[in-house]
This record gives C-alpha cells, structure tokens and sequence, in this order.
C-alpha cells in the first residue's frame, strides 16, 4: 500500500508540473528565409512529406512578420503555410485576415478567400471574396472593395468585379464603381488609379474646368508612361474650347547620379482671337496661331566640381504666360530653390514675367579658382520683337577668390573673362577683362574691424559690326577703384524670465563703406559695355536685433528672433561738391534712407517692414508692408501693401478659417487702389476628412472668372474640376 502511495504522488507531482509549466509546445527551425519559430498547443512532424502540423493557439514568428491561427500547416520544403480558423497574418506593416490563407513565409506571397487586408504603405483598407498577393507589392482582387477610410462604415469605397494593384504603381479596376457610403455614384467600367510609391504607366487623374473668358470648357488627361527604370514621361492631352488642342510632353531620365535631367514642350494651334495691348506691344490676333514652349534642364557631373548645366527656357510669344498664367506646366512645377532633382522651375511663370534666359554653363571649380563657359540667350518681353536683345555667347569667366598672397597679410582677389555680345540690330562684338583687387584686413582693437582694398578693372573690346567712320572699331580702357570697409559690433544678454522666454541678447552692427573711382575718359565705347562713372561716396548701415532664447515644456532650448532693425543710407561725396552757383540748384548729397524691419513678438504675429524714404523730397516713395497672424488650430490672416509712387499702390489680404476641425473657408483680395480696380478676388470653402477633402472655389480676375471644385481622395488621388494644376507623377526622384 505504501508503494502504491509513492507512485501515486509521483505521478500526480509530473502532472502538476507538465500542466504549470509546459502548456505549449515550442521549436525552432531554419527555413531558407531565416529562422521560423513555432509555438501551439500540439505540434507533430511528418518527415516522410517535411511538413509541420500545429493545432491549437498557433504562432508562427518569422522574419519581419507572424502568423495566429487555429491550426497551420507549414511546408518546410516549399516554405508554404496553411492556416485555417481565425487567421491573422502581420507581414511588415501589412495585416491579412480571415478564415483560410495560404502563405508562403519567404516570398511573402499568398491568397485568403473571404478576407480583409490592410495595406500601410498606401493605408488601403481591402475586402474581397478572393485577395491575392502576387508578388512583394502586386495584389489582384476580386469582388472586392478598397478604401483609405477608418472604420467600419468608410466615407468612400470603390468596388470591383477585378482589381489589380501595383503599390509601387496604379491600380486597374474592371467593372467597378465608385461608392459614397453605400449609395453608388459613379459607374467604372475601365479605370486606372494612382497607388504608387514608384513608377507604372497608366492614365492619370483627368482635370476638368471651366474658364469664362479665356479658354471656355477645359478638359486635361495626362498619360503617364514608365519607358523604363532609368527614365519615364507624362503625355497631356489637353482640349479647350475657345482655343483648340494642346499636345504637351515631359521627359524625365536619370542616366545615373552625376547625369540626369527634365524636358517639356507644348504646342497649340490657337484659333482664339485676341485684341489687347497698346502700340508695339498689341496683338491683334484674327487667325490661328502657332503657340509653343520648351524647357530642358539637364545636369552631368563629369568629376568632382566639374559639371555641366543646361537650363532652356523658351516660348513662342511674350502673351504665353499671360493667356496660360493659370494652368500651366511652369507654374505647377515652380521650385524656388531649385534643390528638387527632378523640379528645377525657378521662375514665376505668369504674366508678370519680364524676360526669360536660356542658358547652358560648364565650370571647373577648384578650392580658390572657379572656371565657367557660360552660352546665354535672352527673350525679352517688354520690347516689340528680340533683335535688339543683347546675347551672350560664350562668355568665359575665370576667377580667383581671395587667398593670402605670397604669405603675406594681404589678400588678393580677382575676376577675368572673355564674351562675344551679339545681337541682329544695333553693335555687336568682343569683350575681355580683368579685374584684380588688393585687401588688407586688420583690427583697431577687439571691437573694430578694418578692410582696405585696392582695385583695377581692365577692358578690351572689338566691334564686328561695321562702325561709323568717327566710331573705333578697337578701343581699351583702365579703371582705377578704392576704398575701405569698417565694421563694429556690441551686444548685450538680458535675463528676463517672461512669457517662456529666459534670456534677450541685444546686439547692434553698424559699418562703414568709403568706395572712390577717379574720373576716366571713356569716349567711343561701345554701347554694349556700359560707362563706369566718377565715384566719390560713403555709404553706412547699422542693424538692431533682439534674439531670444526660450525653453520649451520638453526643457530643449530654443531661439527666435523678436526683431531685426536696419538703416542703410549712401553720401555722395562728388555731390556735395558739385558748384551749382551757375546751375541754380542745391547740393543733395544723401541718397535714399533705406528701412528694414521684421517683427516676431510673438509665435503666431510677423510684422515685415520695406520702405525707402527720400530725404530730398520728404517722402517715402516705397513702402512695403506685411503682417500676418495664425494659430495652431489652421486660422490664417495676412494683410499686404505695396506702395510705389506714382506706379503702384496695391492691398493684398488673405483669410483663412477654420470654422470646424473639418470645414475652412478662405478669402484673397489684391486690389489696386492706383485706379480702383481689382486685381484678383476669390473665395474657397474646403471640407477636410480622414481619407477625402473637396474644395469649390470662386475666383474674378481683370480679365477672366474660374469656377473650381477640387475632390481629392487621400491615397488615390484628385478629381480637379477647375482651372487648377493637373497632376505630375513622382516616379524617378
């Protein structure tokens, strides 16, 4: 009886034990993918097919993923999963459930029946009786819907028979509609939708609007075509009512890092009839015309600071940005900076453009010289045709940058360069030069610093036009310059503890500039190198500024700068000398006071100041101001007057309220007080949600008045029913 005990408490003991703490079965083993580990309640190897069988609480981990389910068979031969009975499967960010997948854990491939899917990359949410991953980031549907809205009740849907999904694409629909809700809007028998983080030709988003005056019923659809991995292009196909067909087309290619480059043309044979303008500069347009632009801009890097730049710039006629200022391929590609690869528009494109320059440039740089061939074409708008426009081509500079010479406490700086000036009407010819300066930088004391410099700025020119008898074919001049530079600057820290803000420093620059140029005969030159006149001046500044340091609720610090304040004013000192006992007239050597002044006060309030005053006359003929507030909810307001005596005097205001979390509206005005008129005016609602917005904008221009209504649909794309700009495809950047 007693060993009948021990046996029993033994086994009751192994029991207790197996039940606390192995309720699950766990291995491990290599798969050609990495490491797969899996945990459940059963776990048993079939090594006659190399097949795993997991039933119960099943977790399979694996590299960048996991799958749970009721049970799963993972084939180690074919790295194939099937899992059955509440099935969810992580891969990356990408989640898949539903009652049966099939899933391969290498190729990251597979199929649910009855599922739902959630892609991150584009936040497509899908549902689907079939949904299928072909391929890393390739899916086909069917009878399926797909959305980017939260939730369980989306604001949009669109549904289809058949989806094909490219997320480094577009997605192409068969049969399908587009849902609100669940009330059907739009039948789509064919169509093809941006998802896309990279390239796949396919049609783009079309843009519908209407002009009143310009271009009537405006319709856009733009083709996207990836050539290949190195270079892809965008078709549009534009048609207006008033004024016919317009074919565009931009090239994109990326030949590598160091080569790379962007090409756009358009062309139009415009039958609109056109009356505007006022003597050489009127259009009287009663027949079709043919109307075009180019742009190319294109980089090499050949070696490290030797490159190649080419930036063509090119239309048919002076009223091109004027007649397409609202829709056009440079306005909707205009980057200031220039820093976008892909994006290098860095002029305004509208009608208030004076000039445009072609230009192609290669330089050599080196750690203080610099070597440019620069070819250069100018259109300019203001005069009647460009026969009389001066070119350059080629212009060759060299210069040298200042370097300590010979050692010594003297620096030398230098410019040099050879170009041909050419033009159909008027002198024409060649111009060389050279230009070396002297400094001597020094300090009177900690405070002062000193820069004397020296300078001689040699020229030789040869007309090739034919010259009039008494004008010099050859000619040459020498100019002599000097002068001195003085700078100074204190500052001050204040702890001030007010507002968030711990500490104020104050600082004051002032500077001092002496410039002489002797007088110099320079009698038959040519027009096409300007006269340098006799110089005797002084010019001075000084500059007021408050920084502020402040420390944030995180306890990192940070700077702003509560105010920026300068003078700067210039004395004539050959002016100040000037006899006028036989003229009449008073000496008025000081020049124009210029003011400028930035405020930030606050975060949310920037006040921006640009004025010239006339100390002759007693006035500010140029005045410039900017002030602009905003929150961090999305309110707006910005007021801005510019003033011009006698030529300009315009108001610019600007709202923007956000009347709900979702619904702002907006409100420009420039007007003209100069003559009363208005500029432009426009008003705009915009209704904001999750995964859409629509915007309807009314805008009244001098000339013209556009109805807009923008939908968007976040992860999709817009539906642009306006003047608006149509979209361009990022592929390639």
């Amino acid at each position: 009886m007693n060993r009948l005990k021990k046996i029993f408490c033994l086994l009751a003991i192994l029991f207790v034990s197996w039940i606390t703490v192995s309720p699950l079965q766990a291995l491990q083993t290599e798969f050609r993918g990495g490491p797969v580990n899996i945990d459940a309640e059963n776990i048993t190897y079939d090594g006659d097919e190399d097949v795993y069988h997991a039933v119960g609480n099943v977790l399979i981990t694996f590299s960048g993923g996991y799958l749970k389910a009721d049970a799963v068979t993972l084939n180690h031969t074919t790295n194939q999963a099937l899992a059955v009975g509440h099935v969810l499967l992580h891969s990356d960010q990408d989640v898949l459930e539903g009652e049966q997948v099939s899933f391969n854990i290498v190729s990251r491939t597979g199929m649910v029946n009855d599922g739902t899917m959630f892609i991150a990359e584009n936040h497509f949410y899908i549902k689907g009786e079939r949904i299928e991953k072909t391929a890393e980031a390739t899916y086909r549907l069917e009878n399926a819907t797909v959305t980017s809205c939260d939730g369980d009740a989306p604001d949009w849907r669109i549904a289809g028979k058949e989806f094909d999904v490219t997320l480094d694409g577009y997605g192409v629909i068969r049969d399908g509609r587009f849902l609100a809700r669940d009330l059907p809007v739009i039948y789509l028998p064919y169509f093809v939708f941006p998802a896309k983080t990279k390239r796949q030709s396919g049609l783009l988003f079309p843009r519908f609007s209407y002009s009143r005056d310009k271009n009537g019923l405006d319709v856009e659809i733009p083709y996207y075509w990836a050539i290949s991995e190195n270079a892809d292009a965008t078709f549009f196909q534009r048609y207006m009512e008033k004024r016919g067909f317009k074919e565009g087309v931009e090239l994109r290619y990326f030949l590598g890092p160091n080569s790379f480059g962007t090409m756009y043309g358009d062309f139009i044979n415009d039958r609109l009839q056109v009356q505007d303008g006022t003597g050489s500069l009127s259009r009287d347009w009663r027949e079709s015309h043919n109307r075009w632009s180019f742009y190319l801009n294109h980089e090499t890097t050949f070696a490290n600071g030797f490159n190649l730049r080419s930036d063509i710039r090119r239309v048919s006629d002076r009223w091109y940005f004027k007649d397409f200022s609202r829709s056009n391929y440079y306005l909707d590609n205009y980057v200031p900076s220039g820093e976008t690869r892909f994006r290098r528009i860095s002029f305004l494109g509208d009608e208030s453009l004076a000039s445009l320059d072609s230009t192609v440039r290669l330089t050599k740089d080196w750690s203080l010289y610099n070597l440019t061939a620069l070819a250069r074409y100018t259109d300019d708008f203001s005069s009647p045709d460009n026969n009389a426009t001066l070119q350059s081509y080629p212009e060759v500079t060299f210069t040298g940058f200042r370097q300590p010479l010979f050692g010594s406490p003297l620096q030398l700086a230098f410019t040099s360069g050879y170009s041909y000036l050419h033009r159909q009407e008027g002198q024409k010819g060649h111009l060389g030069y050279i230009s070396p300066t002297l400094y001597f930088p020094t300090k009177l004391g900690p405070y002062v610093q000193v820069e004397p410099w020296a300078g001689v700025r040699g020229d030789i020119w040869q007309r090739s036009d034919s010259p009039a008898d008494d004008d010099d074919k050859f000619g040459h001049r020498k100019i002599f310059t000097l002068g001195t530079n003085l700078s100074t600057g204190i500052y001050r820290v204040f702890d001030v503890k007010v507002a968030g803000i711990e500490k104020i420093r104050h600082g004051i620059q002032t500077g001092v500039t002496y410039g002489y140029v002797p007088e110099e005969k320079q009698e038959h030159l040519p027009n096409y190198l300007g006269a340098i006149g006799e110089q005797n001046y002084l010019s001075y500044w000084v500059t007021n500024t408050l920084l502020a340091k402040e420390r944030g609720t995180d306890g990192k610090a940070s700077y702003r700068e509560l105010m920026r304040f300068k003078l700067a004013q210039t004395y004539n000192i050959l002016e100040a000398r000037r006899d006028v006992t036989a003229v009449g007239s008073d000496n008025r050597p000081f020049g124009d006071v210029y003011l400028e002044l930035d405020l930030t006060p606050i975060r949310h309030l920037t006040f921006q100041a640009r004025n010239v005053y006339s100390v002759n006359s007693g006035v500010w003929w140029q005045n410039n101001y900017d002030l602009t507030l905003f929150d961090n909810r999305g309110d707006y307001a910005s007021v801005g007057y510019r003033h011009t005596m006698d030529a300009l005097e315009e108001v610019n205001l600007a709202l923007r309220a956000a009347i709900t979390s979702s619904l702002s509206a907006t409100y420009v005005l420039r007007r003209n007080k100069l003559d009363g008129k208005e500029i432009e005016s426009s008003y705009g609602v915009q209704y904001r949600k999750q995964c859409w917005n629509a915007e309807l904008k009314l805008t009244n221009t001098e000339d013209d008045q556009t109805i807009m209504l923008l939908f968007s649909l976040y992860g999709i794309g817009a539906i642009d029913l306006s003047s608006s700009s149509s979209s361009s495809p990022t592929g390639g950047n």
